[in-house]
């Protein structure tokens, strides 16, 4: 067969992709370039958002110098690796790249289906019956107590009539306490809480691990002193290490599991519509 095309078609198209070309070249033109490494480039509008407003010139051509130069040795880096590297080996860093790439996709769209459609309200009724059904998988690992301090300066005129209300505790000293907590560095009156003795070692200085037998005993009264204050401590309740953990001390744990239950019966719920509508629309086929 004979295939006849004339001098105006043949013009035609030269033309279409002249017009294509000088439209990429004009878009790169519009780029500015300010490095080249081999066949890479860095343009200006990579480094513009590196210099935050306010900073100074030399600050700025510092960090924009340093930045470059980072650029520039990854650059050569790669160029040598593409190389060097056997075939395979960059074949199989090729896919990995792939797979991540799908990945933070996928995870990304199944993060915001998800956020918009779980239902994040738990009832203590499901957080108590998880509890329950079980306990096992809920043992305490460190020692637990509820207790209330009082940190004040050791001249303190009132440190008696504090220490009294303190260990005594009824609810009109609870609230004489309250009103005099101008006069206090640090305090606690809250005794209803379970809190890691890490915790308490944290904020009572005077407070150290070789104190663990004294911390650790029922309705108990401590005071304790350095260079300049008195810690005054009273333990309320205590759980030991490879106790069961109380139910108000887990429900915070209990609440990210179910939580994190839903949010998986989700992901399978999207996988599986979505590829019944791809079935249904023709975008999904399998060939035997």
């Amino acid at each position: 067969m004979k295939i006849k095309v004339s001098f105006f078609g043949i013009f035609c198209i030269l033309f279409g992709l002249l017009f294509t070309a000088c439209g990429y070249f004009r878009q790169e033109e519009d780029r500015k370039a300010i490095v080249r490494v081999n066949d890479s480039y860095l343009y200006e509008e990579d480094i513009q958002a590196l210099v935050s407003e306010g900073t100074s010139p030399e600050d700025s051509a510092i960090i924009v110098s340093n930045y470059i130069t980072r650029w520039a040795t990854q650059q050569l880096f790669i160029d040598r690796a593409e190389l060097n590297l056997p075939d395979e080996k960059q074949k199989e860093f090729d896919a990995l790249v792939n797979n991540y790439r799908n990945e933070l996709y996928t995870n990304a769209y199944t993060d915001a289906i998800v956020s918009r459609k779980i239902d994040t309200s738990l009832n203590s009724q499901e957080i108590e019956e998880y509890y329950e059904a079980n306990k096992e998988n809920f043992i305490l690992n460190e020692d637990l107590v509820k207790l209330r301090y009082i940190n004040l300066a050791q001249n303190n005129n009132n440190l008696d009539e504090i220490k009294r209300k303190f260990v005594r505790f009824n609810e009109k000293d609870q609230q004489e306490l309250q009103n005099m907590a101008i006069q206090f560095t640090n305090y606690s009156m809250n005794d209803t809480v379970w809190v890691k003795t890490k915790t308490v070692y944290d904020k009572i200085g005077p407070l150290s691990v070789e104190d663990r037998s004294r911390l650790l005993k029922k309705s108990n009264y401590l005071e304790l002193k350095d260079s300049l204050n008195t810690y005054m401590v009273y333990i309320n309740d205590i759980l030991s290490r490879n106790d069961q953990a109380p139910l108000n001390y887990a429900s915070a744990t209990i609440r990210e599991i179910l939580l994190n239950k839903r949010k998986q019966n989700l992901i399978k719920d999207l996988e599986t519509d979505i590829t019944k509508d791809a079935i249904k629309n023709n975008e999904f086929e399998i060939f035997n």
